[in-house]
């Protein structure tokens, strides 16, 4: 595939030749495992034990009490979305950051020593708070720190690798493994192992390098490139200064940053403020709403009860669905993350959308037939829908859930978009969390056509709203939303001026790897 299909001609010209694998090139190499530190961000779901040995400890709660339950670390969420995106423009990335990570260790120490149910939910809401500290910054911080090729594909195994698979994973065969203890440690231990990645991205933090287009924001331009020169051109460029790349990227920055300052476009009510961004809020809410109410919440968050409607309720059996369900769900995601750049955004958001809708149909109506007879084979024919839907769900609102609003965002507003689509997400969950539990138990399985027809809706909303960002970099994306240029070939001949002006040495053309 040709690097202008990914990032665009302007930076694909400057691109150096390097005939070797990025993990055989040192300095790219480096960077990628650095940023595995925020990609582990989205991995802080948390435990909201589900055993039975957990609602016995704590007295069976169910009804409007265990959507209490559900809905406490979405609750915390939303508590602290107003802070956290001033926080990650004023104070940078990585600080905020650390202090999420913080909050979480400390949560799963109150968590795992939970005597009663009110500590736990305490537990949860602090692991809530904390995780918007942690999740908000990180897929920032990715994308503006990734090598211009790989950003698509890192951006989307940030929700992809950690979030719903791989913290799931940890929990859910966590949770089969001591499905079998007698004592609390069956949902203690699971409750322990939450801090497990915090912990680990704990110890490399101080390695990881500020964003460089917070650093531009702040005048801080020769850090900026000493960062980006380091870890895109490699340390033999640092002393020589031969880095076209990073010269044409310092340039892209710099230039929209100030444009974005002089049109004093900066403050929240800018999310409103023009078309293009209203457009952009707009799919950020959407999207984020869509992420929770187009079913998923009914099988993830309550998965034994949508088995119990089927005649699974051993509960060995509902366990080990959960557990191959998750793994089934990384691999699905892993994959249309790494094609992401290949079948674009847009595609996938479309294929996702058609296919969760025509599974829902068929689950629906399958359990339908196993309600009214007991059928056993319809019974099958809903776990295999699960397996299908979650497939769909996968290849779009896994990877694609953070990195899409983190590219349409234009930097000024990049950290409090996120945020947008961030309460519009933990909103959701809080309803759902409330709402699902009551249709499944009054209603059964008609509760699914509610949505089977939301899904209808939200397949015509992307159809019609969504816009294709592969081939772009990260400055040029506001073409699909402002109806401009971001003037690529005048940053091209005023590359010297935009760089003086910055304090930035401009680096002579050189094509080194």
């Amino acid at each position: 595939m040709k690097d202008a299909d990914i990032v665009g001609q302007s930076l694909a010209e400057v691109l150096p030749h390097n005939p070797k694998y990025w993990f055989q090139t040192p300095h790219l190499l480096r960077l990628n495992l650095l940023l595995l530190v925020p990609l582990l961000s989205s991995s802080v779901a948390g435990y909201d034990g589900k055993s039975h040995h957990w609602r016995d400890y704590f007295g069976k709660p169910a009804g409007a009490l265990l959507g209490l339950v559900n809905a406490a670390q979405s609750i915390g969420s939303v508590l602290s979305l107003p802070l956290v995106g001033w926080f990650s423009d004023k104070f940078g990335r990585k600080p905020v950051l650390l202090s999420g990570l913080i909050m979480i260790i400390v949560a799963t120490v109150i968590q795992a020593a939970s005597t009663n149910l009110a500590m736990f939910i305490v537990s949860r809401l602090i692991v809530g708070f904390g995780g918007m500290f942690v999740v908000q910054p990180s897929p920032m911080l990715i994308a503006e720190l990734a090598y211009p090729t790989h950003r698509g594909k890192y951006t989307s195994a940030f929700w992809t690798i950690t979030n719903t698979p791989l913290g799931a994973i940890l929990a859910s065969w966590t949770t089969f493994g001591t499905q079998d203890y007698t004592s609390t440690w069956s949902w203690r231990i699971p409750s322990i192992l939450q801090a497990g990645f915090p912990v680990l991205q704990l110890i490399f933090w101080h390695w990881v390098p500020e964003s460089p287009r917070w650093l531009i924001d702040q005048d801080r331009a020769p850090e900026a490139t000493a960062i980006l020169t380091k870890y895109h051109a490699g340390p033999e460029h640092q002393s020589t200064s031969t880095s076209p790349l990073v010269s044409r990227e310092i340039a892209e920055i710099v230039h929209t940053i100030q444009l974005e300052k002089l049109a004093k476009n900066t403050g929240w009510s800018a999310l409103i403020a023009t078309p293009g961004n209203r457009k952009r809020t707009l799919i950020a809410v959407c999207l984020g709403t869509f992420a929770q109410w187009n079913g998923i919440g009914v099988v993830s968050y309550y998965l034994t009860l949508v088995l119990d409607t089927v005649g699974i309720t051993d509960s060995f059996d509902q366990t080990l669905i959960n557990g191959l369900l998750q793994i089934f769900n990384f691999g699905a995601a892993f994959s249309a993350a790494i094609l992401v750049d290949r079948l674009g955004r847009r595609t996938l958001f479309i294929w996702s959308g058609i296919g969760m809708l025509m599974s829902y149909i068929v689950w629906t109506a399958c359990s339908a037939v196993n309600s009214n007879t007991g059928s056993k084979p319809a019974g099958i024919v809903v776990v295999v829908c699960l397996f299908t839907f979650f497939f769909h769900y996968d290849i779009a609102y896994t990877p694609l859930l953070m990195s899409y609003p983190t590219e349409i965002f234009p930097y000024s507003l990049r950290s409090k978009g996120i945020a947008i689509e961030l309460l519009a997400i933990y909103s959701s969950l809080v309803i759902a969390a409330f709402v699902n539990p009551i249709g499944l138990e009054n209603i059964g399985w008609r509760y699914y056509i509610v949505f089977c027809c939301f899904l209808v809706v939200f397949l015509g909303i992307t159809w019609w709203l969504f816009p294709e960002t592969k081939g772009y970099s990260l400055e040029e994306i506001a073409v699909l939303f402002d109806g401009e240029t971001t003037g690529a070939e005048n940053i091209k001949l005023d590359e010297d001026k935009i760089l003086a002006g910055a304090g930035v040495e401009h680096f002579e053309d050189s094509r080194g790897a």
